[in-house]
C-alpha cells in the first residue's frame, strides 16, 4: 500500500532555511531530564518531549508534544512486536536524501537540527519509526482487504467476466551498492559498472558468475511476481523488457540497480482473479483512517502512567 504515511517523511518543515534563522530563538535546552511518561514500561522523558516541541515549532504545526510521544512510543513498540526493523542504512539514507531535498549538505542539516533544539538523533527516530509504521499499516492493510480466490472468480463471474490473465515474472535483482557516504563520488562508476554487466545479461542462469569480479554487488532471486503484484516504480521498466533481457539501470537509495527478467508466461487462475480485486479501491485515501483507527486501538491497550 503506497500511503500517505509515507508522504510525512517530507516532514513539513517550512522551508529548511528557517531553520537556522529560528536557531537562536528556539535554542535547545540543557539535557537534564526526568520521566514523565511510562508507556507499557518504555519511558518517554521530559528531555523528549522537548525535542517534539522543538519539532512542532520547526514544522509550524500546533500540537501536544507530550502525545505526539506517546504516539510514536507506541507506534515503536508496535514495531518490535511485528518484529519489523528498519536498517540504519536506510534512515541514513532517508536522512540524506531530506538534506538534499533542501539543498543542504548532512552537516548542515546536523548543525540546524542541533541548534533549533530538535538535534538528529530526535529526527532520525522519528524517521526510523515512520518508515516503520508503513510497513505497519501495510501489514493491517492487506489483512483487512484481503479476499478469498474463490470470492474474488465469483465476483468477477457475477459481474459477467471471465477469469483474468496476467503475466508471471520470475525476476532477479541486481544491486551495485553505493554507501551514502561515497555517492557523489562513487555514483557515476558503479552506474558504468551496471551499465556494462546489464548489457552481458542474457538470462537468470550467469548472472552471480559475472558478480563474481566485482565489489558490493548483490544478486537476489525475486521468485515468481504476477504483474498486478509488480513493484510500482518498477513494473512499467519490467513489462517493458523481454524474457532474457534486463531493465535498464535505475539509482536507487541502495545504489544502482536493475532487474533482469528470468521468464515470463500468460496465466490464468483463482489467485490471479484476487489479486485483480485486492488491488483495486482508493488505498491512499484510506492510510490516514487506518493510522488513527490503529493508534486508538494502541491507546486502548496501552497502560500509560503519568509520573
Amino acid at each position: 500500500m503506497n500511503t500517505s504515511m509515507g508522504r510525512r517523511l517530507a516532514v513539513r518543515v517550512f522551508l529548511i532555511f528557517a531553520m537556522t534563522a529560528a536557531a537562536a530563538q528556539f535554542a535547545a535546552p540543557s539535557h537534564a531530564s526526568e520521566i514523565k511518561y511510562i508507556v507499557d514500561n518504555i519511558p518517554v522523558t521530559s528531555y523528549d518531549i522537548a525535542r517534539r516541541q522543538a519539532f512542532l515549532r520547526l514544522q509550524r504545526r500546533k500540537g501536544d508534544a507530550s502525545q505526539a510521544m506517546i504516539e510514536q512510543t507506541l507506534q515503536a513498540a508496535e514495531m518490535n512486536r511485528l518484529n519489523i526493523t528498519i536498517p540504519e542504512q536506510a534512515v541514513d539514507d532517508a536522512y540524506g536524501r531530506f538534506a538534499s531535498g533542501n539543498k543542504m549538505s548532512t552537516s548542515q542539516l546536523d548543525q540546524a537540527l542541533a541548534q533549533s533544539g530538535v538535534t538528529k538523533g530526535h529526527f532520525k527516530e522519528y524517521i526510523r519509526v515512520q518508515m516503520g509504521w508503513n510497513q505497519v499499516l501495510r501489514a493491517r492493510y492487506r489483512a483487512e482487504t484481503r479476499m478469498s480466490e474463490q470470492d474474488a472468480v465469483q465476483r468477477m463471474l457475477q459481474q459477467g467476466g471471465d477469469k483474468p490473465t496476467a503475466t508471471e515474472y520470475m525476476l532477479q535483482q541486481v544491486i551495485f551498492v553505493v554507501p551514502s557516504s561515497q555517492r557523489s563520488s562513487l555514483l557515476g562508476k558503479r552506474r558504468r559498472e551496471a551499465e556494462a554487466m546489464r548489457l552481458r545479461f542474457n538470462g537468470c542462469d550467469n548472472t552471480r558468475q559475472f558478480a563474481k569480479g566485482l565489489i558490493d554487488v548483490t544478486v537476489r532471486d525475486l521468485g515468481r511476481v504476477l504483474e498486478p503484484a509488480l513493484p510500482p516504480d518498477w513494473a512499467d521498466a519490467i513489462k517493458a523488457t523481454r524474457q532474457g533481457a534486463a531493465t535498464k539501470v535505475r539509482d536507487t537509495e541502495r545504489g544502482v540497480e536493475f532487474i533482469g527478467i528470468c521468464s515470463a508466461r500468460e496465466v490464468s487462475d483463482d489467485r490471479v482473479a484476487q489479486m485483480v480485486f485486492s488491488t483495486e479501491g482508493q488505498q491512499d485515501a484510506k492510510a490516514e483512517e487506518l493510522s488513527k483507527k490503529y493508534v486508538e486501538e494502541l491507546r486502548e491497550k496501552a497502560v500509560v502512567v503519568k509520573r
